[in-house]
């Protein structure tokens, strides 16, 4: 008995060997499929994150060199001019999204204390990272908010309202297009001023309470051209800044050039700003678009048309507020106009 036993211990023992081999053969082999898994996943993230620097410009969506940016101010017929845009062929539009305001109320607020402080999110020492940021979440936003658009596709981005970002938004995407659109202050604020007392479009419009109270049309009226008129500097001021730094295609067009020779001034835009168009699509939208194509019961005092007639500040404003729209917005009045 005592040989078979033996044996039997042997070949137990012989077994116990194999399986630590295997064991160990085993433990190896995940090692090493570990490690190459870890590699790859590196490789993988890596590939991702280059692939995100390029996405920007090789995209398959809105390409950052085929934004329109349309900057200015509100009531400088941006709406009218992003219309006819909108209707071109390979051409959408972005109405207002605001991200001109995200970023740039938000620095303006901060950059006369912040900019300095290195922990500060938009800090001087940290702008390269942060601009690039700025960059990728407007593209991507636009790639959400227009999937269909496409790499051949234009964006026109109304964004009047957004105009305190524009020098941000033109230093993230130094290849996109701009437009400059300005209209004579006195009459920005002449029909700010009509919109904005109680039964206008604008005064509707608004849901806040505290909007209409704050707004003074109806029971400061002098107080409220003064705060449009320094609106009016800041947006238009800072789409100035950016028009001025800004090296990619861009054109200027004021309101009433576009308004006196609408398709002149149109045809000369697009040509400006290298975007092929066709003529005769053209000639076929300005019409489409014309003044005297809106119906009668649109247009008016109070309404959102209102005169579309430069120069009508002069019947609209008291000499005293004339004045103090000139004060306030001096600087850009002297430059784009004449006053008086």
């Amino acid at each position: 008995m005592r040989e078979p036993a033996k044996a039997h211990a042997r070949k137990l023992r012989q077994a116990l060997r194999q399986a630590a081999g295997r064991s160990r053969t085993f433990k190896q082999s995940y090692r090493w499929v570990a490690a190459r898994y870890r590699e790859i996943s590196l490789k993988v993230v890596r590939l991702r994150a280059r692939l995100g620097e390029r996405d920007d410009a090789q995209g398959t969506g809105v390409e950052p060199g085929n934004i329109i940016w349309i900057f200015g101010s509100g009531r400088s017929g941006s709406t009218w001019l992003r219309s006819m845009m909108e209707e071109l062929d390979m051409h959408q539009a972005w109405e207002e999204p605001m991200i001109g305001r995200l970023f740039g109320e938000f620095y303006e607020r901060a950059k006369e204390v912040d900019l300095r402080r290195p922990d500060f999110v938009m800090a001087n020492a940290t702008r390269k990272g942060w601009v690039r940021s700025i960059r990728k979440f407007v593209v991507d936003s636009a790639r959400y908010a227009r999937p269909r658009l496409g790499a051949s596709g234009y964006l026109v981005v109304k964004e009047p309202n957004g105009s305190m970002g524009a020098p941000l938004l033109m230093e993230a995407l130094p290849e996109s297009r701009m437009i400059l659109l300005v209209r004579d202050p006195r009459d920005v604020v002449s029909s700010m001023l009509d919109g904005a007392r109680q039964g206008g479009w604008m005064y509707e419009r608004k849901e806040s309470e505290y909007w209409k109270r704050k707004a003074l049309p109806d029971n400061d009226p002098d107080a409220f051209v003064r705060n449009r008129s320094r609106k009016y500097l800041q947006h238009v001021g800072n789409a100035k800044k950016a028009y001025d730094a800004h090296q990619g295609p861009k054109v200027l067009v004021r309101y009433e050039d576009l308004r006196a020779d609408t398709l002149g001034t149109i045809t000369r835009l697009y040509s400006t700003l290298e975007v092929p168009v066709d003529e005769e699509e053209l000639v076929r939208v300005v019409e489409k678009h014309s003044w005297e194509n809106i119906p009668e019961e649109e247009k008016g005092e109070g309404r959102f048309y209102r005169k579309a007639i430069p120069g009508g500040w002069r019947a609209d404003l008291t000499p005293e507020q004339a004045r103090i729209v000139e004060k306030v917005t001096a600087p850009l009045l002297e430059e784009f106009y004449h006053p008086g």
